[in-house]
């Protein structure tokens, strides 16, 4: 049995449109909440079976793991470790966790602690035999349910002023959730002992945030102007908003990252499996439409 979680999620839905069009053929328990949309798995012709649960709870993650082979963790990074322990109390023989390039960013902030998340991953694996494969996505885009590009379309819809970090100039590789939905399938369909730990999922190919920001504007058909800070200057403001709103809105961290580069190569994605995403250009013009029809 597959047992998967975040499959009502962004890239979870993708990856549920490829097990409906390969017609997967197995059971599959999903863990969704009562206040998921199931309407997909509702309407699916697969053999389904919605378990509502909370996957912070370990005895629910204890019951839920029983006769299951394999694991796609797709929820969050942060459960990992609940979930791995459950696998391995109930013999599940595989894992697919997807994680996140963020634990490679030089702030401390924004990679600290999936980095000890990790470490203790690493030595929980250290002492059993279960094959888990990390799968790390870039930043996500592709539809208007996305947390970055959604973002930025609606502001560049808005402004007629943009601001941008160190003139834009930062490396980004964003990449489509229907690339990443393909890629857990994949994965799924491919032998452990022909599979590599981890990959990188990254898009087709870096892009300079201010490239990324004027396809954008184009494809509004806006005439927007970009106008550069220092990242000293954004870090102080996303502080002082901070300070403001008494923590609620924490813009430190992406402010930071708006100034690094996050370009990383799939090429060990497409030699194992055959990864190939499509390009930017393509997917956030589909985005934009997207946006302009719901206006």
């Amino acid at each position: 049995m597959l047992l998967v979680t975040g499959i009502t999620g962004h890239t979870g839905r993708y990856f549920l449109k490829e097990l409906i069009n390969h017609k997967y053929q197995g059971l599959i328990r999903c863990i969704v909440r009562d206040t998921s949309d199931t309407s997909m798995l509702d309407n699916s012709v697969l053999n389904i079976e919605k378990v509502v649960g909370d996957i912070r709870d370990e005895a629910f993650l204890a019951e839920v793991t029983k006769d299951v082979s394999t694991i796609v963790h797709i929820v969050n990074i942060r459960h990992t470790l609940k979930v791995l322990n459950a696998a391995l109390a109930n013999n599940v023989k595989r894992v697919i966790c997807v994680h996140t390039t963020g634990i490679f960013s030089k702030f401390r902030i924004a990679s600290e602690e999936y980095k000890i998340i990790e470490s203790k991953i690493k030595e929980l694996l250290s002492n059993n035999d279960i094959s888990v494969t990390i799968l790390r996505p870039t930043m996500i885009y592709g539809d208007m349910h996305d947390k970055n590009m959604s973002r930025f379309i609606k502001m560049i819809d808005k402004l007629r002023i943009f601001p941008v970090v160190e003139h834009g100039k930062s490396l980004i590789q964003p990449v489509n959730a229907r690339d990443l939905g393909k890629a857990y399938y994949d994965v799924l369909m491919t032998p452990t002992e022909k599979l590599k730990s981890e990959y990188i999922l990254s898009g087709e190919k870096p892009i300079t945030m201010l490239e990324a920001f004027k396809l954008i504007s184009d494809n509004l058909n806006k005439k927007t102007y970009f106008i550069s800070f220092p990242l000293g200057l954004g870090v102080f403001i996303a502080k002082t908003l901070k300070i403001i709103t008494i923590g609620k809105i924490d813009y430190i961290e992406k402010v930071q990252r708006m100034s690094e580069d996050r370009n990383f190569s799939h090429e060990q994605a497409t030699a194992d499996f055959g990864y190939k995403p499509e390009p930017f250009e393509i997917g956030i013009a589909r985005e934009i439409r997207e946006y302009l029809k719901r206006m």
